[in-house]
């Protein structure tokens, strides 16, 4: 068992860095980038004195903002989920429909290749991670909707591929492999986006 629930102190009502000062939400999307760093190289289980010393602050200041390890561990959870949102009305203004798709389909690999060391914490049953998987569905599910729509407007692409459907079989494409190199999943997501492009309009 991990021990996200180890930290035994009062949980939080809701995500505090979300009621912060546009200045002090910076300093916390730097200390998540931080964490996330940590946790990939470390484990979840990482003290947190060392994501502290990292970070430049103090250990009081993380547990300020999250007062359990799990708070912490679903606030990285959380900023990753909005980073690769985000990243779909960027790419839609910087490319083409489906050069967009292409890209973004990539980032989302870059996302869950980066979940996997956050996995067995967010299956611990700790009660805040509860609303993960909700979150994660409204915030990936109409960015990529967004750019399937695009796409399927101007022809690159079928107009029945089902968001839900496609982060899902992305997220199985990426299964870990024996030497973790993400390689073949970007190669098979890559097959799978070329395979939305059947029965589009433009040949």
């Amino acid at each position: 068992m991990t021990g996200v629930a180890d930290d035994q102190r009062p949980a939080a009502t809701a995500p505090a860095y979300r009621r912060v000062r546009a200045d002090a939400r910076r300093n916390i999307e730097a200390l998540l980038e931080t964490a996330k760093a940590v946790f990939a190289t470390s484990g979840v289980d990482a003290p947190m004195r060392e994501i502290a010393d990292r970070a430049g602050v103090g250990v009081g200041t993380i547990y300020r903002h999250f007062p359990q390890r799990a708070d912490l561990v679903a606030a990285v959870f959380r900023h990753e989920v909005d980073a690769c949102a985000s990243a779909a009305a960027h790419l839609a203004t910087k490319h083409a429909p489906g050069e967009a798709l292409d890209r973004w389909m990539q980032r989302y690999v870059d996302f869950i290749v980066a979940k996997r060391g956050l996995a067995a914490a967010l299956h611990s049953g700790s009660s805040a991670f509860q609303s993960l998987p909700a979150y994660f569905d409204q915030r990936l599910e109409p960015a990529l909707q967004g750019l399937l729509d695009r796409a399927a407007a101007v022809g690159e692409l079928r107009a029945d591929a089902d968001p839900h459907d496609l982060l899902r079989a992305v997220a199985s494409l990426c299964m870990p492999s024996g030497d973790g190199d993400p390689a073949p999943a970007r190669r098979l997501v890559a097959l799978l986006v070329d395979g939305l492009r059947y029965r589009g309009r433009v040949s």
